[in-house]
């Protein structure tokens, strides 16, 4: 996983849980800003997971956001939403929040990486 200084101060991190193609427009929405190894101490964390979460990756998910105690979580697009266009298929998992607690939704076939900017800058703002 990929994490970025989202106001380039260590106050807000950004990881992205890269599953499919909505990853290339959260790749887009942290262009530029600076990629870290870590989580610095006491930066608030936001988890975006982007793509069809499928039964295989499910527990890697899973883990991967109980491995950050506190983060939040957004679903990206239509796909970690709810599916997407596999919602019938039997190995997609019905969405990310089936596995665990989503804070906001971004919904599209992909949102745009000025959505999850918008997002962000809003929600996570710093004094």
């Amino acid at each position: 996983m990929r994490y970025y200084d989202w106001f380039a101060d260590g106050s807000l991190v950004v990881g992205a849980i890269g599953l499919a193609c909505c990853v290339v427009e959260t790749e887009a929405a942290t262009a530029g800003r600076p990629e870290l190894t870590g989580v610095p101490d006491g930066a608030r964390v936001v988890l975006a997971v982007a793509g069809t979460v499928t039964d295989a990756v499910a527990p890697l998910v899973a883990a991967t956001v109980a491995a950050h105690p506190g983060a939040s979580v957004v679903s990206f697009g239509a796909c970690a939403s709810a599916g997407g266009p596999y919602w019938d298929s039997p190995v997609v998992t019905k969405g990310v929040d089936q596995l665990v607690p989503v804070d906001h939704y971004l919904p599209g076939c992909p949102p745009t990486p000025a959505a999850l900017a918008a997002l962000l800058e809003q929600e996570y703002r710093h004094g």
